[in-house]
């Protein structure tokens, strides 16, 4: 389809239907919007952006965008890293931000319903002040909760609590054409067709766009112990997670960490790391009701991992050293890419939990069969891990056919090992060859059958996980 570029009596209209100070366009368009957080993936300006505040906004500028077969982008607060929020052809960019209330907080049905835009740090806030619990942790706590939904993030504490899928009840979302439909609600059950709401859940914009959205709460545990544990080599450490994972003691976060990625947090928050004895650690966090009930838990799980080859076993029983551990967890990230700043690539992939150390095992063997630098962490107890392939200072003809064969080889890896290209980043318009290959052409036929149901003419997020032309 040939898509419509922008004219004046576009800009019109769309400030028309919003405000003057909400609509920017030319060299007015910050730099920002024209990637996300992997900038590795190409600039894409949009050619004019609209900060909405309602519903009713996004409603009219997708009606108006439909009719005139013009592209749109929806963004929240641009963290992802697979591409999913850039305009890759131009058009109309709709940004969520503004959309940032907490409209209830019920506490009888423990549910909570807000806009898109509101940020994951500040809905943590809010439901913590009212001993409340949202427990989907991505480590980007700058994201959107819109973004989250978007993208299905996952987190941290998925290996006991689940991913944002798990807690999301109900929502308003804007189709492609403009028309707005309500999918689920404040309630727990509901076999009642089709789940429209799941089929939005993960869908990365292209299928429409979520306005507000109802998650469910827990009640906020009362007490909380990490425990990091050392170990003399990366081998023992990930050997023990299954062990972890096969005892009566569920954790909430089981993660894995290698010195190096340490030291490069360490360099990038100038903070200092708790310990560097080992070459690799275990971060366990657990958490419950009473003192008593947590340390009956993280005192076997202690004692197993010593008899499994531990150095120590470290407890994260101040607020200082909590503090140190989990900010270093948190930068980790920024940290690989400040270290490499001629750039580098993701691989985002998730397998059985009982194969994690043969992936972290055949990235290492890939680190010296191409001599790239190779860092990786993630959270061991889902079996999500997070691969980072470093340009350092290679030469664009030396790196972009090594990384390009070592993406393809590490994600031929996960599909051997029964696992998926994606865990919890999504695949946006970087990762659609990776998923076309892993889940086979019936499989890519059903999802393209599924944009076009709800976007026939293909102009909501266009080439994002799926490409067809209208």
């Amino acid at each position: 389809m040939e898509y419509q570029k922008i004219r004046p009596q576009d800009i019109n209209y769309l400030i028309s239907v919003t405000s003057e100070d909400r609509v920017y366009y030319g060299e007015d368009i910050n730099e920002d919007y024209s990637h996300d957080e992997m900038q590795e993936y190409g600039r894409f300006m949009p050619e004019v952006v609209v900060e909405v505040l309602t519903t009713e906004e996004v409603s009219k500028i997708m009606r108006y965008a439909y009719e005139n077969n013009i592209p749109v982008t929806p963004r929240g607060s641009g963290t992802g890293l697979c591409g999913g929020a850039v305009a890759i052809h131009g058009g109309i960019m709709i940004s969520t931000l503004k959309m940032n209330k907490i409209l209830e907080i019920d506490e009888e049905n423990l549910m909570a319903k807000v806009q898109a835009g509101v940020l994951l740090m500040d809905f943590n806030k809010a439901v913590t002040e009212k001993n409340l619990f949202y427990p989907p942790d991505p480590g980007e706590k700058s994201a959107t909760l819109g973004g989250n939904v978007m993208t299905n993030a996952g987190g941290m504490r998925a290996v006991k609590y689940g991913v944002t899928r798990d807690y999301v009840r109900g929502m308003t979302v804007v189709l492609p054409n403009g028309e707005i439909i309500e999918t689920g609600g404040k309630v727990i059950k509901n076999s009642s067709g089709y789940s429209i709401k799941d089929i939005m859940i993960g869908s990365e914009g292209t299928l429409g766009i979520v306005t507000e959205i109802i998650v469910r709460l827990l009640p906020l545990p009362k007490k909380a112990v990490s425990l990091l544990v050392p170990f003399p080599s990366l081998d023992k450490c990930i050997e023990t997670v299954p062990f972890i994972l096969r005892s009566r003691s569920i954790p909430t976060a089981v993660e894995f960490m290698q010195r190096e990625v340490i030291e490069a947090a360490e360099e990038h928050l100038g903070r200092e790391f708790p310990d560097k004895s080992a070459d690799a650690y275990l971060l366990l966090s657990f958490d419950g009701n009473s003192k008593e009930e947590i340390e009956e838990i993280y005192d076997e799980v202690a004692q197993l991992c010593l008899e499994k080859g531990a150095i120590d076993v470290l407890i994260s029983n101040t607020q200082e050293r909590h503090e140190s551990i989990w900010s270093t967890r948190g930068a980790f990230l920024e940290a690989i890419k400040g270290s490499t700043p001629q750039g580098l690539d993701e691989c985002d992939v998730v397998v059985p939990k009982n194969r994690v150390a043969d992936f972290v095992k055949f990235c290492a063997q890939l680190e010296k069969e191409f001599g790239v630098r190779i860092r990786q962490f993630g959270h061991a107890g889902d079996g999500n891990l997070h691969v980072y392939a470093c340009k350092d200072n290679l030469t664009d003809e030396e790196w972009k056919p090594k990384v390009k064969e070592i993406m393809e080889r590490m994600y031929e890896k996960a599909i051997e090992l029964e696992g998926q290209v994606s865990g919890e980043h999504g695949i946006g318009h970087a990762k659609i060859g990776f998923l076309d290959e892993s889940v086979g052409d019936i499989t890519m036929e059903i999802m393209k059958g599924i944009k076009k149901a709800f976007d026939p003419k293909n102009i909501l997020n266009p080439g994002k996980v799926v490409k067809y032309n209208a």
